[in-house]
C-alpha cells in the first residue's frame, strides 16, 4: 500500500470527528451540542425498539451536533430500516397485529428512511452498505465504507447474519474511514460475559484496506480506542492474533480506567469519578494523531479503532463521545 501521502502535510487537511453510536433513543446535554467537528458520525442503534418517535429523537439530535456533515448508519434494533427483517417481525406475531396500530407505532415499510432522505438540508446523511466520497467544506476528500450489518445466531434483529455464514465485508484499498454498527473481532469487542462478539469476517476486510479510521459500537461495554499498528505481511486469515503488532499499537482509552472494580482502591475509585466528571463536563474524551502529535497516524501501517457506543451500565449510565482529529488527503 502506498503511504506516501504520509510525509507531505501541504496535501492534507486536519479534521475533526465527532463520533457516537448507540444513542437508543436519548438525546444529549449542551456539553455535546458544543462540540465542533467536521465530520459527526452515529453508527447505528439510534433507537430501543425502532418506533417513530424514537427516530424523531434521533433526528433531533443529530440536527443539534455541530457539524456540517452528519453520516448514519442503522444498528440491529433500528430493524425497521431492514424492510425484510421488519415484514418478518410482524408475521411473527400471534395473533396478528392491528395494522394501523403498527404503522402508528413504527411506522410504514420505508418510512423512517424517507424521515431521513428529508433531512440532507441538515447535513444529514444516512448510508446504505458501501462506498461513499465526500468532498468537505475544509477542503479535505473522505472517501467512507459504511455497513450496518453484526452477526447473530439468532437473527431476531434488523442486519444480522449467522456467524457461521459470515457476511462480504467490500471494503475498497483507499478508503479513509470504515463505519460500522459492530466491532472486529478482537478490537474493543468483549461482552460482560468475557466473550468477543466482534466478527472475524469484519476483521480481515479492514486488516487488508487499512483505513485511517474504524469506528463503531454495538457491544456497549467495549467503548474506549486504540491505535492499532499493523504486520508487514498480513495472515492468508488475517486475526487480531496475527496481523496486529501489539508492542507498537497503544490503547487510548477504555472502560477499565473508568469504571471501578472490586479489586480498586478508595484512591483509584476517587481518581475514576474525577476523570467520569470531567468527561461529562467537557462532553467528550478527544484525542489527535496528526502531524506534530506525540501518536501521529502513520497511513497504511496503522488505524484508530474507536468503540463510540454511547449508552452505559447502571453505574456509568452515559459513555463520552469522542472528539477526533485525523489528517485526509485534500480534494483534486
Amino acid at each position: 500500500m502506498d503511504i506516501s501521502d504520509n510525509t507531505n502535510t501541504r496535501d492534507h487537511v486536519k479534521t475533526r470527528f465527532l463520533i457516537i453510536s448507540d444513542t437508543h433513543g436519548e438525546e444529549f446535554g449542551p456539553e455535546v451540542n458544543s462540540l465542533e467537528a467536521d465530520v459527526a458520525i452515529h453508527c447505528g442503534d439510534l433507537t430501543e425498539e425502532s418506533k417513530v418517535e424514537e427516530y424523531r429523537t434521533s433526528m433531533k439530535l443529530l440536527k443539534k451536533l455541530n457539524a456540517r456533515l452528519k453520516l448514519v448508519i442503522a444498528g440491529n434494533h433500528d430493524f425497521t430500516m431492514d424492510t425484510p427483517a421488519y415484514e418478518r417481525k410482524i408475521a411473527e406475531v400471534t395473533p396478528a397485529l392491528d395494522p394501523a396500530l403498527v404503522k402508528r407505532e413504527y411506522g410504514d415499510f420505508g418510512e423512517m428512511k424517507q424521515l431521513f432522505d428529508g433531512a440532507k438540508d441538515a447535513g444529514i446523511i444516512f448510508l446504505d452498505e458501501g462506498m461513499h466520497h465526500f468532498k468537505l467544506e475544509n477542503g479535505a476528500s473522505l472517501t467512507v465504507y459504511a455497513s450496518p450489518y453484526t452477526p447473530s445466531p439468532g437473527g431476531g434483529w434488523g442486519f444480522q447474519y449467522h456467524p457461521d455464514q459470515g457476511h462480504e465485508f467490500s471494503i475498497e484499498k483507499g478508503a479513509g474511514v470504515v463505519i460500522t454498527h459492530g466491532p472486529p473481532n478482537g478490537i474493543m469487542d468483549y461482552t460482560d460475559s468475557r466473550k468477543r462478539a466482534g466478527c472475524p469476517h469484519l476483521f480481515g476486510a479492514v486488516a487488508r484496506a487499512r483505513p485511517r479510521l474504524h469506528c463503531f459500537g454495538h457491544i456497549h461495554e467495549g467503548w474506549g480506542a486504540k491505535l492499532v499498528t499493523w504486520r508487514d505481511q498480513l495472515s492468508e486469515t488475517p486475526s487480531h492474533f496475527t496481523d496486529i503488532d501489539n508492542s507498537k499499537s497503544v490503547v487510548i482509552d477504555s472502560l477499565a480506567n473508568l469504571k471501578t472494580s472490586r479489586f480498586d482502591t478508595l484512591e483509584n475509585i476517587a481518581e475514576k469519578s474525577k476523570r467520569k466528571d470531567a468527561l461529562r463536563l467537557e462532553g467528550c474524551r478527544s484525542t489527535s494523531h496528526c502531524t506534530g502529535d506525540a501518536n501521529p497516524l502513520k497511513y497504511g501501517e496503522q488505524t484508530v479503532f474507536v468503540n463510540a457506543s454511547i449508552e452505559g451500565t447502571e453505574d456509568y449510565q452515559m459513555h463520552a463521545p469522542w472528539l477526533i482529529d485525523l489528517e485526509l488527503p485534500r480534494a483534486r
